[in-house]
C-alpha cells in the first residue's frame, strides 16, 4: 500500500501549510472536501473576512525518498486529479458531494 497524505493550505499567501495521512484516495479527496467546504462555511458565516484555499494528494516514492504529486494509470486510463479518479471509479462519491454542498450556501460575493 502507498503511503499518502493530504497537503492543505487555508489561506493562500501563507507559507503555512499541515498534512492528514490518508490510506485511500477516495478517504483523501473526502478530506479535501470536507476542508473545502469548512472555508467556505466560515467566509458565507462571516468566521473568515476572505479566503482562498489549496490542497492536494501526495504519495511517498521510496525510489526517490520524497514527497510527489498523486496521480495514477492503469493503462487504459490517466488520472492526475483525484476528484476525477473517485467520481469515475467510486461508487456513491457523487452522493458524497452533493449531500456536503448542501450544507454551504455559496452565495455571490
Amino acid at each position: 500500500m502507498e503511503k499518502m497524505r493530504v497537503w492543505w493550505i487555508p489561506q493562500v499567501g501563507t507559507k503555512a501549510r499541515f498534512f492528514v495521512p490518508v490510506q485511500s484516495v477516495e478517504e483523501a479527496t473526502k478530506i479535501m472536501s470536507v476542508l473545502a467546504f469548512y472555508d467556505e462555511f466560515q467566509y458565507e458565516n462571516k468566521i473568515k473576512p476572505d479566503f482562498c484555499n489549496t490542497g492536494g494528494l501526495e504519495v511517498w516514492d521510496e525510489e526517490l525518498q520524497e514527497w510527489c504529486g498523486w496521480d495514477y494509470d492503469d493503462g487504459e486510463n490517466y488520472y492526475d486529479n483525484p476528484y476525477d479518479y473517485c467520481g469515475e471509479n467510486i461508487p456513491g462519491f457523487t452522493d458524497f458531494e452533493i449531500e456536503l454542498r448542501k450544507q454551504v450556501t455559496f452565495k455571490e460575493v
